[in-house]
């Protein structure tokens, strides 16, 4: 399993050579390895369909049905991929290993998807860090104000 840094470098060595995105990666680096460093596992498992997209759940508020969010369950262990109601009623889902970074630098960029949630217990789907996509953009935006100022974080970073 690769440290938070070899992730970082990862994400910065596969990212477009188009001299921005390498750049924005390191710059926000910290900030991502902040998160990562909150949850317990330098891995998750994501289920994915065929075509390599997140499978995201829609989650109901109890009192208010209306209001609904979109997130992405990551599961610390394979096994616990089966504690899902997605997993394994579609032959087309497999659940894959993302490095914890990769997935939070993912989430800057998926529009439909609220939050992620971390699973940090294996057996269980009662110990859950919830990662906000708002709040990770945020936290973003205000490391490259730092690093850049007056520059807006492209959306398509990710």
């Amino acid at each position: 399993m690769m440290d938070l840094e070899a992730q970082i470098q990862l994400l910065i060595d596969n990212a477009p050579h188009d001299g921005i995105t390498p750049q924005l990666i390191a710059a926000i680096a910290p900030t991502l390895g902040a998160i990562a460093q909150k949850l317990r596992y330098p891995q998750y498992y994501i289920l994915q369909n065929s075509k390599q997209g997140w499978i995201l759940t829609t989650l109901s508020n109890r009192e208010n049905p209306t209001l609904e969010k979109c997130v992405i369950y990551a599961f610390p262990t394979l096994q616990d991929v089966s504690l899902s109601s997605n997993a394994g009623l579609d032959p087309q889902v497999v659940a894959t290993a993302i490095p914890v970074t990769h997935i939070l630098f993912q989430l800057v960029a998926l529009e439909p998807v609220d939050s992620i949630v971390f699973f940090e217990t294996p057996g269980t789907t009662t110990n859950a860090v919830e990662v906000r996509r708002s709040d990770l953009q945020n936290l973003i935006q205000q490391t490259l104000q730092k690093h850049r100022p007056g520059k807006q974080v492209p959306p398509d970073i990710a």
